[in-house]
């Protein structure tokens, strides 16, 4: 996994064990992760650690998209199956490499559209807004803003700031505390996970503009569902950590039961708001 600090990877460590619990004679279970998402060359280490112990199936979602694909390479030489979750690979940098890995993840430009086109609703045309992004060696990051973009270009909204916040609180924190001074009638920050997403709420809480401009974001975390029952967060994605890990799970033991590899695999993505019924 990415970085264990973010409750989102958490979460899917969380189903891929109880998955495992469930189904103790398919498989063991090694779950690990880095200290945040930018320490790419320690997930490249726990790669290579794992084609050392000489596991049958590596799942991961890469913090780099390109960075990864040599390891990981390396380790379908050795003869272990490679599935990719969450960030999807480079596809210049595999077919450079001349390797594929099936991916099983979301589209994340249609998860980012589909909450900012919630908030371009509430919007009008010609309101400021800003989008706070994630690490720019990122796919997903890449495509969620590109998302963010498609529905605000639609609606005719002003994007008057777009950086980056590294997928950290404390980041988009500093960030969104620059935008919001730097643009006084600002209406909007589309924040590319929930992470930043509960920074930006603390910098509109700290400029006494909670009421005045509405934050979206991804990930759907538990540390957002009050805030979204208070209207601090107008809306998230929520894209299934749990079984996001187990779809990948899933994927390797029948890569290894019939050794054929499976086509990608869209997962699901959800709008979430204050009044969505979860079952």
């Amino acid at each position: 996994m990415k970085s264990l600090a973010n409750e989102f990877f958490l979460t899917m460590e969380n189903g891929a064990r109880a998955h495992q619990k469930a189904h103790p004679d398919r498989y063991d279970l090694i779950a690990n992760g880095i200290k945040d998402e930018l320490d790419v060359g320690k997930q490249v280490e726990l790669v290579e650690q794992m084609i050392a112990q000489k596991v049958d199936a590596i799942v991961i979602a890469p913090a780099d998209s390109k960075a990864l694909v040599p390891v990981c390479k390396k380790a379908q030489q050795a003869g272990i199956i490679v599935i990719n979750i969450d960030n999807q690979f480079d596809t210049t940098v595999l077919a450079q490499a001349g390797v594929k890995f099936p991916f099983v993840g979301p589209d994340n430009r249609k998860g980012a559209r589909t909450v900012a086109e919630y908030l371009a609703r509430q919007l009008k045309p010609g309101d400021p807004v800003a989008i706070i992004e994630g690490a720019p060696n990122a796919f997903n990051a890449v495509q969620r803003k590109l998302g963010f973009e498609d529905a605000i270009n639609a609606a005719g909204l002003k994007l008057v700031s777009s950086q980056s916040g590294f997928w950290e609180t404390d980041r988009a924190n500093r960030v969104a505390a620059a935008v919001i001074t730097e643009n006084p009638n600002l209406k909007a920050f589309l924040c590319a996970n929930d992470s930043m997403a509960l920074g930006a709420v603390a910098a509109l809480r700290a400029a006494g503009k909670l009421d005045q401009v509405l934050v979206v974001g991804y990930d759907n975390i538990a540390a957002v569902k009050q805030l979204l029952q208070e209207g601090r967060v107008l809306a998230t994605i929520d894209q299934h950590a749990d079984r996001l890990a187990v779809f990948g799970i899933e994927y390797a033991l029948e890569m290894l039961k019939t050794r054929a590899a499976p086509a990608d695999r869209e997962t699901p993505v959800d709008l979430i708001t204050k009044d969505t019924r979860t079952p």
